[in-house]
């Protein structure tokens, strides 16, 4: 928007006297715009965040094609020139022009000078992340990193089913068994659930075969989702996004989120992992001047949309603590309703754009997203909200003691980067640069809780296999000896070939032949003959 020529004098003195020294101060910052009433853009009033309160995390809302993304990028981009690195979830793919320099516009112009700023295009460091196989740094995690709870929460599981994954975990840990990828988890729950029953349900507990079986049925699921390309080593190494470049800008992590879309729950575990593991590896830091990382979600409601009531509490929990890490978190949607209340109670950045009133259901969302608003006397907060235009929005935050700074209409920078994706050569050639795809791109295979148990199962396998063998033998010895025995005492229970032959008519009357004849010869012998 063109600055107006103000007449003379000034008929918003009023407004620049009390609105721009809560916005001077000698503390590092970045300037999103200057302040805009009644269609003035006024340079005296420069809107200005201390660096130091860029942890408080913050929200970006308003209407689709208000331009919340390209305020993301502004914000980004202004972190990144400090000093500041970041992670941004890119869901629509329009955040990797962040990678290239504004090719300039006369538009652009007009609104830099509108607003009283120098418009320098600038080359950012940018790092492309992917979570599945689109190009990029392969984000990988393993499932001992997840731990049975959130493990449990991404695949949806009730209490019961709960309880016998946390089983599988504990009986790993026991034994030192690696659960790296989801074949291990499976691996796992077949051994307690066959071969190691017994010593599983004598230690642990008795574990449902039904219950088990909705556990697989549900990895299954996940494994079609993409959850499989997910799960594995090496897994990413949080400390790689707090990385800055030569000129010490801070490398933009540009995470492609675009074929994730409708699987809000993978989306919304891998989330919570990341700042569970943000809040479990980095150092407590207080308040520094400026924070070591910044973390940008876009279509903030995909978290949130089949999250349970325990997964938002343990969100809340993470983003009122990590704070002190040093990190900052930045939701981005299109109400600010999408977000629970008790997050929005903790986020001290908030740039609202325009938001549209067709029913009666927007109006009163509205009217309670204007009372959100610290009360000032220059706007009509709820009627502005439906009047703003396209790169305009009203901000509020901390001022550097931490105290709420009042609410200004304001006309947003132009970004220093270009609006709009970059090419697929353009991705490719600095996808192709990156000493990081290397270092993650080749999965390894550790030997872990599939191997070792695989292993067990089979040669359990095999002792089963030789046992069966020997008790068919013994079977078959026993069937033998027994069938022997058998033939054996029939013969010596019946008569004999030389009992039958002897007792046959034909063997009587030559016994009786051969006796007479031997007599008649031994008679003769001795000189006696029988009478005839």
């Amino acid at each position: 928007m063109p600055a107006k020529s103000l007449p003379s004098p000034n008929p918003h003195r009023e407004l620049i006297n009390q609105l721009a020294p809560p916005y001077q101060f000698e503390a590092e910052a970045i300037q999103f715009g200057s302040a805009i009433i009644s269609d003035d853009t006024l340079p005296e009033v420069p809107v200005r965040i201390p660096l130091k309160m860029m942890n408080r995390h913050g929200l970006i809302t308003g209407a689709t094609g208000t331009g919340k993304t390209v305020t993301l990028q502004v914000v980004a981009e202004q972190l990144s020139l400090a000093g500041v690195p970041s992670l941004l979830m890119d869901l629509k793919g329009d955040l990797s022009g962040l990678g290239s320099p504004s090719a300039g516009h006369k538009k652009i112009d007009q609104r830099m000078e509108a607003i009283g700023l120098p418009f320098q295009a600038e080359d950012l460091p940018v790092e492309f992340l992917t979570l599945s196989k689109l190009p990029g740094v392969k984000l990988r995690a393993t499932v001992s990193e997840f731990g049975p709870q959130l493990f449990s929460k991404m695949l949806g599981l009730n209490e019961t089913q709960t309880g016998i994954a946390t089983v599988v975990f504990k009986y790993c840990d026991d034994r030192g068994l690696a659960l790296v990828d989801l074949q291990d988890f499976r691996a796992a729950l077949n051994y307690i659930r066959g071969d190691g029953k017994e010593e599983v349900e004598e230690r642990y507990g008795r574990v449902s075969g039904a219950s088990a079986g909705t556990i697989l049925r549900k990895m299954l699921e996940l494994e079609q989702q993409g959850g499989d390309t997910f799960f594995g080593e090496p897994s990413f190494d949080v400390h790689d996004l707090c990385r800055l470049n030569k000129k010490g800008k801070g490398i933009l992590s540009i995470l492609s989120l675009k074929d994730i879309q409708d699987r809000p729950r993978l989306f919304s575990t891998f989330m919570l992992s990341l700042l569970s593991e943000v809040y479990r590896l980095f150092p407590e830091e207080g308040d520094l001047e400026k924070p070591k990382l910044a973390i940008f979600i876009d279509e903030a409601h995909l978290i949130f949309k089949e999250a349970s009531s325990e997964l938002i509490d343990q969100l809340e929990a993470i983003i009122k603590l990590i704070r002190s890490k040093a990190v900052g978190i930045y939701f981005c949607t299109q109400n600010p309703t999408d977000i629970p209340e008790a997050i929005l109670s903790q986020l001290g950045l908030k740039i609202q754009h325009s938001l549209r009133a067709f029913t009666a259901k927007d109006r009163k969302a509205i009217k309670l997203v204007a009372e959100n608003f610290p009360t000032t006397k220059f706007y009509d907060i709820e009627s502005l909200l439906t009047q703003m235009g396209i790169g305009e929005a009203l901000i509020t935050g901390l001022g550097p003691k931490g105290r709420p700074l009042p609410p200004v209409h304001t006309l947003l920078r132009a970004p220093v980067t270009r609006m709009g994706p970059l090419k697929k050569t353009e991705l490719t050639a600095i996808v192709s640069a990156s000493p990081l795809v290397a270092r993650y791109a080749q999965t390894l295979d550790p030997k872990s809780a599939h191997e070792i148990l695989t292993g067990k199962m089979e040669s359990a396998d095999d002792l089963k296999a030789r046992e069966s063998v020997l008790k068919d033998r013994d079977k078959l010895t026993k069937k033998y000896s027994a069938d022997t025995l058998k033939a054996l005492g029939k013969k010596k229970t019946g008569p004999s070939f030389l009992e039958q032959v002897l007792s046959s008519p034909a063997a009587k009357e030559i016994s009786r032949t051969v006796g007479r004849e031997i007599s008649r010869g031994l008679l003769g012998a001795f000189g006696i003959k029988k009478p005839r």
